[in-house]
């Protein structure tokens, strides 16, 4: 299983950016995605998460309104669109992939597969 997260960047404060994520050596439809963050010093933190569908979406009060996670399961990727960027969601971002219930998708023990994380550096 391999997963690539691609779209990091600088990027100055109330910018957008859009993270990809592409996966492959799964079945990428039976698998509910997340994407992740991890600042310097921190933990990683959940960001947002999606069913194997697309059909229900969910985020982090910190980014609720600014960020959109989507997929394209033809494709086998998942992206997030970031937009109101500040300089608190610079970090490193990874999508994972997991088969847990929805309800244990914020936890990123629960996710058996990383990309390597792409890093979103926000300016202020």
């Amino acid at each position: 299983v391999q997963l690539q997260a691609l779209g990091g960047g600088l990027v100055q404060a109330g910018g957008s950016l859009r993270l990809s994520c592409e996966a492959s050596g799964l079945t990428f439809s039976g698998y509910r995605m997340g994407w992740f963050r991890q600042a310097p010093g921190k933990e990683r933190e959940f960001v947002a998460h999606i069913s194997a569908n697309g059909g229900t979406t969910s985020y982090s009060d910190s980014v609720k309104g600014r960020f959109t996670i989507s997929r394209h399961n033809a494709k086998n990727m998942v992206y997030l669109q970031m937009n109101s960027l500040g300089p608190e969601d610079t970090a490193v971002y990874y999508c994972g992939a997991s088969r847990v219930v929805l309800s244990g998708l914020r936890d990123p023990s629960n996710y058996p597969y990383w990309g390597q994380g792409t890093l979103v550096t926000v300016s202020s």
